[in-house]
């Protein structure tokens, strides 16, 4: 499966044959998007800023850990953050729902509990994120609403537009879908507030675009399962030097892996599908060397007997002109709503 998205992502001639399809895509959401600016369709005006953090491409480009970042120079600022997420990858009984930090991401969607574990901030799903946003102020003391992705969820209107781009992969083949990874094409970029790119960007991919670059910051490896962790005496996370079993159900899971191999780990990988939900039979290695995984995947492991599996978290790294920049513009649009 991964080898197929791969050559989708770049392009292989096969998926030409989809093209037609693309220039449908194409005209359908440029005719959706005149319509909610003609006003035809309506959308959903917050009393509060709304800042959306989302991409141009399908699968993961490192939005999640910005997301993380941007509350914790909210809060230092002053400011009082929620977030709105659509829930992918979990089945709710009702929405929008409230997110607990006990929940299981079969319910609620891993990126929704990761956060609200990390953030500690009120998190409210739902596919409708106009509704969610109304939710979440009518249930919390929320003054800025961050909605993780949503960049093409124009039902709800926003102040603040932040694309995060894959600084190795940049657009992919550059075809909009189902041909290629494009949910827009780069043009819409010059319309965006701010645009970030997760690692180094390639500028062949673009030479007009001069995105923020943003560094994934390892931090202290952590066991997935606590309770069975502790009942292991003196059970210390690997040392550079080690075998590894590394598993990333991620957009990109070759950045996790190259992580892991800069760290000094002999990595052995395991590629899933985004979002992946985890069997212990997906996690059967070699017991003798230890397992580690992303930490989107461990809030789906971490009730399973795993005595020796940890998970890396990271940390987003901006310049401080970045954030100087988005509190400047954040301050702006909150005096305009008042």
């Amino acid at each position: 499966m991964s080898r197929w998205h791969d050559a989708w992502y770049r392009g292989q001639p096969i998926f030409w044959l989809l093209l037609p399809l693309s220039v449908l895509f194409l005209v359908v959401t440029a005719l959706r998007r005149w319509a909610y600016v003609r006003g035809f369709i309506k959308s959903y005006r917050a009393p509060v800023p709304v800042i959306v953090v989302g991409n141009i491409t399908v699968g993961g480009t490192g939005k999640t850990p910005l997301v993380l970042a941007l509350v914790e120079r909210l809060r230092d600022a002053g400011y009082q953050p929620g977030i709105v997420s659509r829930g992918y990858g979990g089945i709710s009984a009702t929405y929008p729902r409230l997110v607990d930090a006990q929940d299981e991401a079969s319910e609620v969607g891993d990126e929704p509990l990761l956060l609200t574990q990390r953030a500690q901030v009120p998190v409210v799903i739902d596919p409708l994120r106009s509704r969610g946003v109304q939710a979440l102020l009518a249930q919390t003391a929320c003054d800025v609403v961050i909605c993780d992705d949503g960049l093409q969820h124009l039902a709800l209107q926003r102040d603040i537009e932040i694309v995060v781009i894959d600084g190795a992969r940049g657009f992919g083949s550059g075809l909009p879908l189902p041909a290629g990874p494009l949910r827009e094409l780069p043009s819409r970029l010059k319309t965006v507030d701010f645009c970030v790119s997760n690692g180094d960007f390639n500028a062949g991919a673009s030479a007009t675009i001069n995105p923020y670059v943003m560094r994934l910051e390892a931090d202290t490896w952590q066991p997935v399962n606590t309770e069975a962790a502790v009942a292991v005496i003196g059970l210390n996370p690997p040392v550079p030097g080690s075998a590894v079993h590394a598993v990333a159900g991620i957009g990109h899971p070759q950045r996790f892996f190259n992580m892991l191999h800069e760290q000094g780990f002999m990595v052995t990988g395991h590629a899933f599908a985004d979002h992946h939900a985890y069997s212990e039979a997906d996690l059967a290695f070699d017991a003798t060397e230890a397992l580690v995984m992303t930490e989107k995947d461990a809030v789906k492991c971490r009730h399973m007997a795993l005595n020796n599996a940890w998970y890396v978290p990271v940390k987003a790294q901006l310049s401080d002109f970045f954030w100087q920049q988005v509190l400047a513009r954040l301050a702006l649009e909150k005096n305009a709503l008042c």
